[in-house]
C-alpha cells in the first residue's frame, strides 16, 4: 500500500512539473514569430501587442480600432533590381501589337522597349503607373486580373531563379499572422498598382481583395456585346505614394491604424501619420542590410531609398529592422 501511494506522488509530482514547465529546456509558449531572432525589434513588437491586448492595462485598445497597415514593396517582397510590377508591365508591353505601341506614350514606355529600364523608371512609381496604364489601357477589370494570374504563377525572377511570390519574407508573414491572431486588422497601402496586387494578396498575405490599397487608373463602364463591364483607360487615378498614403488611409479605412510597416521614405508620411495619433502606436522600418541572402541598398537605391527614414526613426520611436542581424531566415523554404 505504501509503493503504490509512493508510485502515485511520484506520478503527480512529474505531471505537475511537465504542466509548470520545471524540467530544464521546456518551453511555456509558443514562438510566433519564430524566423525573428532575439533582439530590439522582435521585442518591441511582441511588447507593442501584448500592450494593446491587455484589457486590465493601461494601453488597451479595442478589436475595432487595431488596424495596421504594411507596404508592400521592400516591406512584405523584394524589390530589386526593380519592382516587380515592372517586370509584369515590361513582359505585356513586349507583347503589345505594333499599332499600339505607335501610340503617344510617355517617354518612360519607349525606353522600356528599348530595354532601357533604368531610364523607364527614373520616375519611380510615376514612372510605372505609366507604363502600366500604356500597357493595358483598353482591357477589362477582369481581363487584366486573368493577365496578372496567369503571369504570377509562372513569372521567376532573374536572379534567384525563384517565383515572385516565392520572394516574400517569411519573417513578415510571421508577423501579419501575429496580429490578426491578436485582432489585428492587416491592410496593404502600396505605390504599387492596386489591381495588380488584388489578385493573389490573399492567397500570399491573407489579406483580401478589399483591404488592399494602391495606386490606380482610371476605369469606366460600358456595354460589351451587351455585357457590363469595367474598362481600365491610359490615364492615371492616383499614384498611391508618399503623402497620398496617409489620405487614401483616410478614405478607403476612416479610421486612423495603430501601426504602421514600410521599409523607405516613400512610407515616411504613413508612418508619420500613424505613429502620431493618441494612445499606444508602433512604427518599423525594415531596413535592408543582408547582401548575401537578399540585397542591401539604403540611401542612393533607385528603388526603396531609405534616406530621411533612416535618420529620423529614432527620434521618432520607430523601430528600425537589420535585416541581416534580426532575421534568421529571409525567404519561405521550397522544395
Amino acid at each position: 500500500m505504501t509503493a503504490m501511494k509512493y508510485s502515485f506522488s511520484v506520478y503527480l509530482c512529474l505531471v505537475t512539473a511537465l504542466l509548470l514547465g520545471a524540467f530544464p529546456g521546456e518551453t511555456r509558449a509558443v514562438d510566433e514569430l519564430p524566423s525573428w531572432n532575439e533582439g530590439l525589434a522582435k521585442s518591441a513588437i511582441i511588447d507593442f501587442v501584448t500592450r494593446v491586448t491587455d484589457e486590465q492595462g493601461t494601453g488597451f485598445v479595442p478589436v475595432r480600432d487595431r488596424i495596421a497597415v504594411f507596404d508592400n514593396d521592400g516591406t512584405l517582397w523584394s524589390e530589386q533590381p526593380m519592382y516587380f510590377q515592372a517586370y509584369f508591365v515590361l513582359d505585356r508591353l513586349k507583347r503589345a501589337p505594333q499599332q499600339n505601341q505607335d501610340r503617344k506614350w510617355d517617354l518612360s514606355v519607349f525606353a522600356a522597349l528599348k530595354g532601357d529600364f533604368a531610364k523607364a523608371l527614373a520616375g519611380g512609381e510615376k514612372g510605372l503607373v505609366n507604363m502600366v496604364t500604356a500597357a493595358h489601357a483598353g482591357m477589362t477589370t477582369e481581363e487584366f486580373e486573368a493577365a496578372v494570374k496567369e503571369w504570377i504563377a509562372t513569372a521567376r525572377h532573374p536572379q534567384t531563379g525563384r517565383l515572385f511570390t516565392q520572394m516574400v519574407y517569411q519573417p513578415m508573414l510571421e508577423l501579419l499572422q501575429y496580429l490578426r491572431a491578436n485582432g489585428f486588422k492587416t491592410y496593404i497601402v502600396s505605390g504599387g498598382g492596386i489591381e495588380f496586387l488584388r489578385p493573389w494578396a490573399e492567397q500570399v498575405y491573407g489579406v483580401p481583395p478589399e483591404q488592399v490599397i494602391g495606386s490606380s487608373v482610371k476605369t469606366k463602364f460600358e456595354l460589351r456585346d451587351e455585357k457590363p463591364v469595367l474598362v481600365r483607360l491610359a490615364e492615371l487615378n492616383v499614384i498611391n505614394d508618399k503623402a497620398e498614403k496617409p489620405v487614401s488611409i483616410n478614405s478607403f479605412i476612416g479610421r486612423r491604424p495603430i501601426a504602421a510597416f514600410g521599409n523607405s521614405d516613400g512610407d515616411f508620411e504613413m508612418l508619420q501619420w500613424v505613429t502620431t495619433g493618441p494612445g499606444p502606436r508602433f512604427g518599423l522600418i525594415v531596413h535592408h542590410t543582408d547582401g548575401a541572402r537578399e540585397f542591401a541598398y539604403d540611401r542612393n537605391s533607385a528603388f526603396g531609398r531609405l534616406d530621411k527614414g533612416l535618420d529620423e526613426a529614432e527620434t521618432r520611436g520607430w523601430t528600425v529592422v537589420d535585416m541581416k542581424s534580426e532575421w534568421k531566415t529571409i525567404y519561405p523554404d521550397i522544395e
